[in-house]
């Protein structure tokens, strides 16, 4: 960004400049609505970060600056599970549990590895046919929450999160909304 000295690998102002989150919300067919915080074209080059070692330091800071700030907000009187949408250790790390992290509060409890795929296809830059045609397949594991947010770097189509629910409402949990950093289709 500026380029300048800092200890972080985003300075302060950048982040004030560049990371102060907006909300974003759409709802998917189900009704569930999907919370953003970013337009994509403002954070793109930041996101392509993910399979970098520097990813983790980008999306740690990405999440400090809206899921961390959003979960101080939230207040429910039962536990509430985030689980990150497929939350594979890639490059050393896994981008999406780095973001369900950040939930970590009072009312909102990370859960970690609950929810895989058993499709490992890239949907990166696939369209919506492509995404229809080779579902995640996910698989739950169990776990005492009956009350879920997902968590998601991008919504683009919505697919994956519409899957994710539809295994979780099969599974007898009950999906509030979703969170990602961005959503494609805000302008």
């Amino acid at each position: 960004m500026c380029e300048n000295l800092s200890f972080s690998h985003i300075c302060n102002s950048c982040q004030q400049l560049f990371l102060t989150p907006s909300l974003y919300k759409r709802k998917l067919p189900s009704g569930i609505e999907v919370i953003s915080f970013y337009k994509y074209d403002e954070i793109k080059s930041l996101l392509h970060t993910k399979h970098t070692d520097l990813g983790f330091y980008i999306y740690k800071i990405m999440a400090k600056n809206s899921l961390k700030k959003f979960s101080t907000t939230f207040n429910m009187s039962e536990s509430i599970a985030a689980i990150a949408v497929d939350d594979i250790v890639e490059d050393s790390y896994s981008h999406t549990a780095v973001l369900c992290k950040s939930l970590k509060s009072k009312g909102i409890k990370p859960l970690y590895g609950k929810l895989r795929a058993k499709n490992r296809l890239s949907y990166s830059g696939q369209s919506r046919e492509f995404r229809l045609k080779n579902p995640r397949d996910f698989q739950l594991l169990n776990f005492s929450q009956s009350s879920v947010i997902l968590v998601d770097d991008i919504i683009t189509t919505g697919s994956t999160l519409s899957e994710a629910i539809t295994v979780m409402t099969k599974n007898k949990k009950e999906v509030l909304f979703c969170l990602t950093l961005c959503d494609v289709s805000i302008k």
